[in-house]
């Protein structure tokens, strides 16, 4: 078995043109998500995915491996399928996401195992505890709710579970954000990528309630830590203070 930690990454971004070349703390944002990455013990191999020649030629300057992918993939998540090339049934797939540089390897290792000591979950993803009120009303906070066992029941941008009284206090731990990191089976990321998106993943614009649609479990580990994704450059001014904090 072969655990590869893949990390989509485009140039386009209407909020953020260019986004994963922009210069944070004297290296481009990639080769921070790459670093961190690479941190995680269970990750045999760490490989960037783009439809980009620039990201190609910069992952490649600082000595990271870079895929180049066809441009119109609908997903990430078709993205890394791509990228991997020819991987077994048995791999573990990790969808990295390009725009988080401060992403704990811990967590990522921790949805590594949960896949390889849960045999009955097709996939994992994490979550984190919500604090706020106002993040359990946004739209553009995804929410889940869990079994007993820690599977994923739904994700969605509604307020989930409905608190019908108004008396759940938003710091009692029901409420938790979807963190976008997820971890493949590798026969399942092939049922995955072959499916077309569902009703209720169009509806919510979320491609994991396509794997609950289809019916697979989804592994669901808890951190504390929230992430901090770069999605404006006002987000990558944020980072460089943290990471330069970082520095001895």
């Amino acid at each position: 078995m072969k655990v590869y930690g893949i990390i989509p990454s485009r140039f386009g971004s209407s909020r953020f043109p260019g986004k994963p070349l922009a210069p944070i703390a004297g290296r481009p944002l990639v080769a921070w998500t790459v670093e961190a990455a690479r941190k995680a013990a269970t990750l045999d191999e760490v490989v960037v995915a783009t439809d980009d020649e620039r990201i190609r030629t910069a992952v490649e300057s600082f000595g990271a491996k870079a895929v180049m992918t066809p441009s119109d993939l609908p997903s990430g998540t078709d993205r890394i399928a791509v990228a991997a090339g020819d991987f077994a049934d048995e791999d573990i797939l990790v969808n990295i996401q390009g725009d988080e540089p401060l992403m704990d390897p811990a967590l990522i290792d921790a949805l590594v195992e949960r896949l390889k000591n849960d045999g009955t979950c097709d996939m994992a993803t994490a979550v984190t505890e919500i604090r706020d009120r106002r993040d359990i009303e946004a739209k553009s906070v995804v929410k889940a709710v869990l079994d007993r066992f820690g599977r994923a029941l739904y994700f969605s941008r509604a307020p989930i579970p409905a608190d019908r009284d108004g008396d759940v206090p938003p710091d009692g731990g029901l409420y938790v954000r979807h963190l976008g990191i997820y971890a493949y089976r590798g026969a399942f990321l092939r049922k995955f990528v072959a499916e077309k998106p569902c009703d209720i993943e169009k509806a919510e614009k979320l491609e994991q309630l396509r794997a609950l649609w289809m019916g697979a479990r989804i592994a669901v580990v808890k951190t504390r830590d929230e992430g901090v994704g770069v999605d404006t450059p006002e987000d990558a001014k944020r980072v460089e203070k943290i990471l330069l904090s970082r520095r001895p």
